[in-house]
């Protein structure tokens, strides 16, 4: 199993090329054909405002869009040739996330960036990632906005609930977790029941994903006065795993030395993290 359709977003920033890396390398270990899109976003300016800016004032920005378009397709196209993959590049104007998710709909993969808050790319949408991975009806890979990824899935970690939205996102990880060298299925507060997790918790999920080739390990924790969110990135020590799971279509880059959130809705979900995490281990605030 593998991914034969990539589409990066790719942009003028430091963080687009280690986004571009990234992108690059998963094609080449999948052998899949490589789209970037640079989304031009649309600028509203009110009437009343328009016409106290003078036009040199707008035809210098647009001089500086065409260029940070130039230089984004400069940079997919040297790193896409020099990787030899099949390639090609789209530019294209409109609501960035509108437009991200209407290009990625016809791909295996969706590359995108996590919004930097101290970044000076007015361009991207508050709402980034989180509503794209809503709207999108693919799975989206979030590159985080610090640290580089030359590797993405060696050893990979999957927060399992056993709900409609985990089996999906599992479903989607399928080509990274046949060839990750390690897989934790992990499981906090397991319950059981129909809805829940069965009388061994991630066993069952375990034995899917065995019967692929996976090679995969369930654990559980328990943390009844913290939230799951924080017990996972606070309660753990770091081993370079990362997450895959949130709203049933995110995939996560793999991060490095310690554990950081990559961003989160503010409901204890969405975390990107790099731990390990133990058999059967309590954790408390």
């Amino acid at each position: 199993m593998a991914l034969k359709d990539i589409l990066v977003s790719v942009d003028h920033t430091k963080q687009g090329a280690v986004r571009l890396e990234a992108a690059v390398n998963l094609a080449v270990a999948h052998r899949a054909h490589l789209t970037g899109l640079h989304v031009i976003a649309d600028h509203y300016v009110p009437g009343f405002i328009r016409i106290q800016i003078p036009d040199d004032i707008f035809e210098a920005q647009t001089e500086a869009i065409r260029q940070r378009a130039a230089s984004a397709e400069k940079a997919f196209r040297e790193a896409a040739e020099r990787a030899g993959l099949s390639h090609e590049w789209r530019s294209a104007e409109g609501e960035m996330i509108d437009t991200l998710a209407l290009h990625a709909r016809y791909s295996d993969l969706a590359i995108v960036g996590q919004r930097d808050p101290d970044g000076d790319d007015a361009a991207a949408a508050n709402d980034m990632p989180d509503r794209l991975i809503l709207s999108i009806g693919r799975p989206v890979l979030i590159v985080p906005f610090i640290g580089s990824y030359p590797t993405i899935g060696e050893r990979v970690m999957i927060a399992w609930d056993a709900s409609r939205l985990a089996t999906r996102a599992v479903n989607d990880a399928l080509p990274f977790l046949v060839e990750a060298k390690k897989v934790h299925v992990m499981a906090i507060n397991p319950q059981g029941g129909d809805e829940g997790h069965g009388e061994i918790a991630s066993a069952d999920i375990c034995l899917h994903l065995a019967r692929h080739g996976v090679k995969v390990e369930a654990q559980h924790v328990f943390a009844d006065d913290i939230a799951i969110g924080e017990t996972i990135v606070v309660g753990e020590r770091p081993a370079g795993t990362a997450e895959l799971r949130d709203h049933g279509v995110r995939l996560v880059a793999e991060l490095g030395e310690k554990p950081r959130p990559a961003w989160t809705d503010g409901t204890g979900i969405g975390y990107v993290f790099a731990m390990e995490l133990g058999d059967k281990r309590r954790v408390r605030a």
